[in-house]
């Protein structure tokens, strides 16, 4: 049977234990593994492995010793307890042994957890799966988990007092990350938060989430905007053994400040101009840049903005004989020194 993408979400939580198997493809083999690592822990529990009642096979091993899978799949455990043969990067070269397991599987015998890559609609594999009247086959695609996913996985390690602003952040970096590193990072989290009963904060998830250019480059930014000359440095230089170029660098310090100016400019004022940004921004990240733009006023930032441009137009130049970092430097720490004024 097939499962649609809805569905395989309950049915990870929650597996069949009389199902003879579920077949579960897609080209992302970290989230290809994750699923597999959830399903084996919801049907067979934590102990399955020290007790013997899993089975792992290398999908490329059936075409030698195609016999193999069906003798793990009738195999009579030593333990009590449901049992599950884990078949690893099967292919349509492993269809023949897995047909045989599935017309010879009885109930009582091991279920088959088979996973693949990815496979086209008329592949035998995926047919024989989705054919099947007691077998499940379920396609994983490269979409970040929905909210539901996120709440379950927050719910499952204690933590149910989530704000709305959280959620949101949460959200916003599954879409940012990978799987495995948004998986990590949710068991940092759920470690971090660990005897705390107080509602999860945005400022709980920076403390656990990734470090990437990008933070580091809103680090640099804010130190400007807040007229924090004296570490404009040390943070430069760190931008700069990432990787970070003056250019995208001198890029991203223009779009802060247009941001600034686009809020300190709104008729209603800084608070409302911030309310108004697409896309909007949540939690202490709005309550800086409001801080910011009130700070600054529109005349500065206009200023500003005349400064980075000018800034820009002199790394462009075909007669730029200083070295550019140390360009955007000078203009970085010139902007934090306005910004004192």
């Amino acid at each position: 049977m097939k499962l649609s993408p809805r569905d395989a979400n309950g049915y990870f939580a929650k597996p069949d234990a009389d199902s003879t198997g579920l077949l579960i493809f897609g080209a992302d083999a970290m989230r290809i593994a994750l699923k597999r690592q959830q399903v084996l822990a919801a049907l067979l529990g934590p102990t399955a492995e020290e007790e013997m009642r899993l089975t792992r096979i290398m999908g490329a091993d059936l075409r030698k010793d195609p016999a193999a899978l069906l003798d793990a799949v009738k195999a009579v455990g030593f333990f009590p307890g449901t049992r599950a043969v884990f078949v690893e990067d099967a292919n349509d070269n492993s269809a023949p042994a897995l047909a045989a397991a599935l017309d010879d599987w009885a109930p009582g015998d091991a279920q088959m957890i088979v996973t693949a890559g990815a496979l086209k609609a008329s592949s035998k594999l995926r047919k024989m799966f989705e054919a099947h009247r007691n077998a499940y086959a379920v396609g994983i695609y490269d979409d970040p988990p929905s909210r539901a996913e996120i709440e379950k996985i927050l719910s499952d390690a204690g933590l149910t007092n989530i704000p709305g602003d959280s959620m949101a952040a949460l959200g916003n970096l599954a879409r940012e990350l990978g799987p495995g590193d948004f998986a990590q990072t949710m068991e940092k989290l759920t470690l971090y938060k660990r005897g705390d009963s107080t509602p999860l904060s945005i400022d709980d998830i920076d403390a656990v989430a990734p470090r990437s250019t990008e933070a580091a480059l809103d680090d640099v930014l804010n130190v400007v905007a807040e007229s924090r000359s004296g570490e404009i440095g040390p943070l430069i230089q760190r931008l700069q053994s990432q990787g970070t170029t003056a250019v995208s660098l001198c890029i991203g310090a223009t779009r802060h400040f247009r941001t600034l100016y686009a809020a300190a400019s709104h008729p209603g004022g800084a608070a409302e101009g911030v309310g108004r940004l697409r896309p909007p921004v949540f939690g202490p990240r709005r309550d800086r840049i409001v801080r910011q733009a009130q700070s600054w006023g529109a005349p500065k930032l206009e200023t500003a903005l005349g400064v980075l441009t000018d800034t820009d137009l002199q790394l462009r130049s075909a007669g730029q004989t200083a070295p550019a970092m140390a360009v955007v430097e000078r203009a970085l720490i010139k902007l934090a020194m306005l910004g004192k004024l």
